[in-house]
């Protein structure tokens, strides 16, 4: 059964955030299914049978508004990290006025249910993102490159890479790699900053998904540093090509990565960060170790996989 379908994003056209990358892709998949989709960042009236609201807090008016509009349309609210783990404690109201609203919520990792109340866990289904694979990797031999992709923002801590570096023994030939777009001109300048005074790191500013895709080719490890993740896309970009990931021990990378995956570090530990980077670096076998662990997890990420599961919840919303 084809639909109409209105998918709302916080991010504009022609924005590189996560946001607006996950809703274009998810428009592209549910077209492949044979649906109709116009992305919007508000709801305007449009014509439509569904709406899925990525970010419940941010589209608080959009989902309030189809929902007093078209009470009996189905309505699917997908959790960011913000959502889950700063908007429900900050934003009480409008966030769980959204999950009320919502016939089903999409989180995108294992873990999402802990932070929905109990009222509303029934919803909840879990689509992990998708990447395609990349094959091909080909580090560099004269230095290790860890690289970091993220806007530089608080909930991503996007220095802390560069902080450990800092502690790293002077024959480290480690060199930390950072692209992402500064959220303001105060992160741009503690950026620069640190550049100035650390060797090791490199900020490169906001760049497009293919050259990020052949930064992936031609590097060591990832690191993802946050504070706080709905579930994180680089994540399933890193292990579809086949990279190594060091993360920050939160909920969005654990219900990614599960809870015995080797390469975790506590959230905002530098020491224990630079001595992480030091095994990677030093240890071929534990590189290995990650590898290996990174490899049995990319069934999780298929784009099939993706697609299969915004299948099944469909054809569920169609059935109730």
């Amino acid at each position: 059964m084809s639909m109409r379908i209105v998918l709302i994003t916080p991010a504009p056209p022609g924005s590189l955030s996560g946001n607006r990358a996950t809703a274009s892709r998810w428009a592209r998949l549910l077209r492949s299914l044979g649906h109709k989709v116009e992305v919007a960042v508000e709801y305007r009236d449009q014509a439509a049978d569904l709406m899925v609201a990525l970010h419940a807090w941010r589209s608080a008016a959009a989902i309030r508004a189809f929902a007093e509009r078209h009470p009996q349309r189905p309505m699917v609210v997908v959790l960011t990290g913000t959502d889950a783990y700063r908007f429900i404690h900050s934003h009480p109201q409008a966030t769980l006025d959204s999950l009320a609203c919502a016939d089903r919520l999409v989180g995108l990792h294992d873990l999402i249910a802990d932070v929905v109340p109990d009222r509303e866990r029934h919803k909840v289904r879990v689509i992990r993102q998708s990447a395609r694979p990349l094959a091909g990797r080909d580090p560099p031999k004269r230095f290790f490159r860890i690289c970091v992709a993220g806007h530089l923002r608080d909930e991503k801590d996007p220095l802390r890479c560069a902080l450990a570096a800092r502690e790293l023994p002077a024959d480290s030939r480690i060199r930390v790699d950072a692209y992402g777009k500064a959220h303001n001109a105060d992160w741009a300048d503690a950026a620069r900053r640190e550049m100035a005074v650390n060797p090791r790191y490199r900020w490169h500013g906001e760049i497009g998904h293919s050259r990020l895709r052949e930064i992936y080719r031609r590097s060591h490890a990832l690191a993802l540093t946050s504070r706080m993740e709905g579930g994180a896309n680089v994540v399933s970009e890193a292990v579809m090509a086949g990279l190594p990931v060091i993360a920050s021990a939160i909920p969005g990378s654990i219900g990614l990565l599960g809870e015995t995956y080797p390469g975790f570090y506590p959230v905002e530990d530098t020491a224990v960060l630079s001595a992480l980077m030091q095994r990677i670096e030093a240890e071929s076998a534990f590189l290995g170790r990650l590898e290996r662990a990174c490899k049995v997890l990319r069934p999780r990420f298929s784009v099939d996989g993706e697609r299969q599961a915004w299948a099944d919840l469909l054809d569920e919303l169609v059935g109730a």
